[in-house]
């Protein structure tokens, strides 16, 4: 025991997306203006959700804490990531690899339930229109909003207790831009083929029990749309559509990777950067393009903090304060 703890991995080198330095500093580019994308996108959902009291709906309180989350995917690994491709040594130590797998589970497992959270006020919005504000109170959208995160922080300590104290003394190459947990494990000086088996399981259960109770709700959506023909239905197809789009991307690479046999891990780096990076900044352009309440109040928005007159003496003031 006493030589294991000797040994212990104290860091761990991320082989990143390419190896190639030439595409490094073209992948710093692309990604940082990704990433600044994410962030500036859902934060305006946010701004403009808690700005705009027409926007103060059940609805549109989910969609809020649906953005910050993205916010919080994108924002664990990506910018460590972009500030590799500047270094040709991509390091990670122990402690940060643990805190990038607790975060990767606590951000995904909780997106995973707060999509069901979203398509339950769907089938009350859509099924059960006249009872819909009372059945989604203020408190019922609270809980429906700490569930995730509570889910999420039991599903990552409970995958995380997988990891920890594994004995790490050897090989510290991890194939991805992050420490994926999979990747992480089979570096470990032990058989991990059961410990594997009970992450897949974990991962597994969460994401297709989620999926499941989506595809169940999203059914029964369908059902009641398509049985009515009325202009409000219309609106709720229009609405529908960006959710079902927004599941699909979301759910589609999570299960290809937990769910579907390790095999090809050049294909889960890809759906990783794809879970991680483009479905954050496809989220907020789904929900805005096909939202017109989301693009009137955003435009009112902008019209609010972007007048020519203020942006003029902001730009006077700037330039006063240079020559002074």
């Amino acid at each position: 025991m006493n030589e294991i703890n000797h040994s212990r991995v104290s860091e761990f080198i991320l082989l990143g997306l390419s190896d190639d330095p030439d595409l490094q500093p073209l992948f710093f580019v692309v990604f940082s203006l990704l990433y600044i994308a994410i962030v500036m996108g859902n934060f305006l959902i946010i701004l403009t959700v808690t700005s705009d009291p027409r926007l103060h709906s059940p609805m549109y309180f989910l969609l809020a804490n649906l953005s910050f989350i993205d916010i919080c995917v994108a924002s664990f690994a990506t910018p460590k990531m972009i500030a590799d491709f500047l270094v040709e040594q991509k390091t990670i130590t122990f402690e940060a690899c643990l805190a990038q797998i607790f975060c990767v589970h606590l951000f995904a497992g909780s997106e995973m339930v707060l999509l069901v959270s979203m398509a339950y006020d769907r089938y009350v919005a859509i099924c059960k229109p006249l009872h819909y504000m009372t059945i989604m109170s203020r408190r019922v959208c609270i809980v429906l909003v700490i569930i995730p995160w509570c889910v999420g922080f039991i599903h990552t300590t409970s995958q995380l207790a997988f990891t920890v104290n594994l004995p790490f003394c050897g090989p510290n190459k991890v194939d991805s831009f992050f420490c994926d947990l999979p990747l992480v494990t089979k570096l470990a000086c032990i058989d991990t083929y059961v410990i594997s088996l009970l992450i897949v399981a974990d991962s597994g259960f969460l994401t297709m029990s989620s999926f499941l109770l989506l595809v169940v709700s999203y059914t029964f959506i369908l059902i009641t749309v398509r049985n009515r023909s009325s202009a409000s239905m219309a609106k709720a197809r229009s609405t529908l559509t960006a959710h079902i789009t927004v599941v699909t991307l979301f759910f589609g690479p999570c299960i290809f990777i937990y769910v579907w046999p390790f095999s090809g891990y050049s294909a889960d780096k890809v759906l990783a950067v794809f879970y991680t990076i483009f479905t954050p900044i496809l989220n907020p352009a789904i929900y805005t393009l096909r939202n017109k309440e989301v693009k009137t109040a955003m435009s009112k928005l902008k019209s609010r903090f972007l007048k020519s007159g203020q942006v003029s003496a902001i730009i006077r003031n700037v330039l006063f304060l240079e020559h002074k």
